[in-house]
């Protein structure tokens, strides 16, 4: 019963938290009034705008990047196609000094075959204008090496008798002519 007096007493004296007290409450809805209308005056004043602020220029600055990565996109892709332009012409450009190049190695090729072509056909003339002389003179020795053996052939099958190296002469250049 000892806990029951205490306890009594306690109540007695008055309640125990005075944010629950009956009397107090219109002085704390006062309060709780005037210092939520101080937070939402604060907040609409400073924060909001601030943060307000905020979001506008993070949107601005993202606008703004995406305009200017649209523009550096746009400027890739004309880079890109002045590069393949540029490689196509310098690919035409390869292959018309390339065919050139061979066209001109060609000509002098064609001429230098002809200077090769003309000078064999000048040997080939004179090879056979020093073959025909060859054969002319091996004709005319031959005639010759023929009259003299003749005579002699003459001369050993007839012992003492004049040869007649007109009739031989004859004889060998009848035979040399057929």
């Amino acid at each position: 019963m000892a806990d029951d007096a205490t306890h009594s007493a306690a109540e007695a004296a008055g309640p125990g938290m005075p944010q629950l007290d009956i009397g107090t409450f219109p002085n704390q809805i006062l309060w709780l009034v005037l210092t939520l209308t101080a937070i939402y005056f604060i907040l609409t004043k400073v924060a909001i705008p601030r943060i307000a602020a905020v979001i506008a220029e993070r949107q601005g600055t993202l606008t703004n990047d995406l305009a200017t990565a649209e523009d550096l996109k746009r400027q890739a892709a004309e880079a890109e196609e002045n590069y393949n332009k540029a490689l196509a012409d310098a690919r035409a450009e390869a292959q018309r000094i390339s065919q050139e190049t061979r066209d001109e190695i060609q000509a002098q090729l064609q001429v230098e075959l002809d200077k090769a072509d003309a000078e064999i056909a000048a040997k080939t003339a004179e090879s056979t204008a020093r073959i025909a002389e060859i054969q002319q003179s091996a004709a005319a020795t031959a005639q010759e090496v023929a009259r003299d053996v003749a005579g002699e052939i003459v001369r050993t099958l007839s012992p003492g008798q004049d040869v007649d190296t007109k009739a031989i002469e004859a004889a060998v250049a009848a035979r040399a002519g057929s």
